[in-house]
């Protein structure tokens, strides 16, 4: 089975004291520590697993700058075979359009049975890189995969709904899935691992290479682009209610009926 994982190097935010830069558009990262996307972690351990029970191989590949290549050879370390960074000065401030473009001229003359990203990235939460892939090179695709079953010729998955429901369906090879967290448990990098990626060959592509023109890409060649970033302000009031419960009980109901909530 040929599997190709499309990963991104983003900034890890969660324990950080983010703020927004000059521009007005984008946070600073100049102290902010990068890695893979969390998303994408799980994409890629599940093409590893699927390689270690079918065969075949995994190509990692990722939009970004030269700083990307930790994710790539983390990557490597992890199990896939190749990996391929694609860069240019054009590609910036490309939104899920233009990424998903990008990736398309990469992707549409290598060999697949299955394409593999993350639901989404932790930096941006747009959601629509797999989606759109998937319908610019004309397969079939589906999001919050939860489980994967490779049967002949097609992949029997779990997809994650809302109110912890599970919709079970049959989709087609080749296709593109979007993988929830949580589908596995992704491993460390062993020595040995990390040895054998400085070994393997780490290709790096450019607009030219790809096969794309500069207005097709970048915020030229976006649907989306963002006006205005900001830290929504802290706003946290608490009531403390007292007296009997009786008294309690009544009040907090007439609060929730105030607010809509009953």
């Amino acid at each position: 089975m040929e599997i190709i994982v499309c990963v991104k190097h983003v900034p890890e935010t969660a324990e950080a004291e983010v703020t927004i830069d000059e521009s007005g558009k984008r946070i600073k990262t100049e102290d902010l520590v990068y890695d893979i996307n969390e998303w994408d972690d799980y994409a890629l351990e599940e093409a590893v697993l699927l390689k270690e029970k079918h065969g075949g191989s995994i190509t990692v590949i990722t939009v970004g700058t030269e700083e990307a290549d930790k994710t790539l050879r983390k990557c490597l370390a992890r199990g896939a075979d190749r990996a391929k960074r694609l860069a240019d000065k054009a590609f910036e401030e490309s939104d899920a359009f233009a990424t998903a473009k990008i990736l398309h001229k990469t992707i549409q003359n290598l060999p697949f049975d299955l394409i593999l990203t993350g639901a989404q990235a932790g930096d941006d939460g747009f959601a629509q890189v797999g989606g759109i892939l998937a319908e610019l090179l004309g397969i079939p695709h589906a999001t919050m995969i939860k489980k994967i079953d490779v049967t002949e010729g097609s992949v029997k998955v779990n997809r994650e709904l809302e109110g912890g429901l599970e919709q079970v369906m049959e989709i087609k090879l080749p296709a593109v899935l979007a993988i929830q967290t949580g589908i596995n448990e992704p491993r460390y990098v062993s020595i040995m691992g990390v040895r054998k990626a400085r070994q393997k060959e780490l290709k790096v592509l450019n607009l030219a290479d790809i096969g794309l023109k500069e207005e097709e890409v970048g915020e030229s060649g976006s649907w989306i682009t963002v006006e205005k970033m900001f830290i929504p302000p802290v706003e946290k009031e608490a009531e403390i209610l007292t007296g009997g419960l009786d008294n309690i009980a009544t009040k907090i109901v007439e609060t929730l009926r105030a607010r809509g909530l009953i």
